[in-house]
């Protein structure tokens, strides 16, 4: 079993960050939301740049704790309401989280399912060490034939409860995202308008550093280093799904925890997703909850699930390390060494 967590390969690098000059660039790092996160800012008054850190760095850990899939939490205790077969009446805040994370996985045709926490707990990914260990075939089966989803909840206000008792609510594809734009707000509100946010891959970019870009690396799933850069303009964000980030091994075979709700199994045709949202009131939550239907879609969909999702500046990587880039954002990429064969689409 290996699982990758170094924030330098989790799909998304931060590069030239050091800091020159009369600019004042303070940095932390901590271990939220089972990854790596990093968050800068550029003021020229270091304490409100530590202060602004700081205010950021606690709100992560108060949507890790509050919504936490397998630890003692709301989320937690919604669950078990759903598996008693119970209405349980939440936070504002988690009703209107169920409630969008239900329209972005309808956008998406359920292949983004935060409904399926039964189905990442079968195969292990609910821990912080996972064993390499198979599911049972039948349990996988049973699972498939209760066709739980997150479309089976009915939100009533604060009022919430579940059609289906097999429904399972796990934010692991979403919450990276909503604490990006809830790390902009706060910075913003703190007074700093130059910073970058970097959760596990999922990147938000604010204003610039000395003027010029803040510029990130995209991570070859294959290969150490980054295979190109993007520089990323004021509120834009850019996420990346891949199987190199949590996986185990049986037999040589590769088993990550992105998983089709449509067969219960890890995904074997692609190898990694970037996504690069345009500046928006939702820009880190689609960069978390985008990346993940256009991966599951694959080869035949992968490109009509990106309209859907409304973003037209994708890259992936297949199973054959095959690189497919849509027009827009190859004119966005500057690629490291000998440019890489590449299928641009449309």
């Amino acid at each position: 079993m290996r699982a990758v967590l170094n924030l330098f390969l989790s799909g998304v690098c931060v590069l030239l960050l050091a800091s020159c000059g009369r600019t004042q660039l303070q940095e932390q790092q901590a271990y939220v939301f089972g990854t790596r996160v990093e968050v800068l800012v550029v003021s020229e008054d270091p304490e409100q740049g530590r202060k602004a850190i700081a205010a950021v760095l606690r709100e992560f850990d108060r949507l890790h704790r509050a919504y936490h899939a397998w630890q003692d939490s709301e989320l937690m205790a919604l669950n078990t309401a759903f598996a008693l077969g119970k209405t349980r009446q939440v936070s504002p805040e988690l009703a209107a989280f169920v409630q969008e994370a239900q329209a972005l996985s309808q956008q998406g045709d359920t292949l983004f399912d935060p409904g399926i926490g039964q189905l990442i707990k079968l195969w292990g990914f609910q821990a912080d060490e996972f064993k390499a260990e198979l599911p049972a075939a039948a349990d996988i089966k049973a699972w498939l034939a209760s066709k739980p989803s997150i479309a089976d909840i009915v939100i009533d206000g604060t009022n919430i409860r579940s059609r289906n008792r097999n429904v399972a609510l796990d934010f692991g594809g979403y919450l990276k995202g909503v604490a990006l734009d809830h790390a902009s707000a706060i910075l913003h509100a703190q007074g700093i308008h130059n910073a970058l946010i970097n959760i596990g891959g999922n990147v938000m970019a604010l204003g610039s550093k000395e003027g010029k870009k803040w510029r990130v690396g995209i991570q070859h799933p294959r290969q150490p280093g980054p295979m190109a850069t993007v520089t990323l303009d004021d509120g834009e964000a850019i996420g990346t799904s891949g199987d190199y980030q949590r996986f185990f091994e049986v037999d040589g075979r590769r088993y990550a925890h992105l998983l089709d709700p449509r067969t219960g199994y890890p995904v074997e045709h692609t190898q990694a997703v970037t996504v690069l949202i345009p500046k928006g009131p939702k820009a880190g939550t689609l960069s978390d909850a985008a990346s993940k239907p256009i991966f599951i879609a694959g080869p035949d969909g992968w490109r009509d699930m990106a309209r859907k999702m409304g973003t037209s500046l994708v890259l992936r990587v297949d199973h054959n390390n095959q690189i497919f880039v849509t027009e827009a954002l190859r004119q966005r990429l500057e690629f490291i060494g000998a440019p890489p064969k590449l299928n641009v689409v449309q």
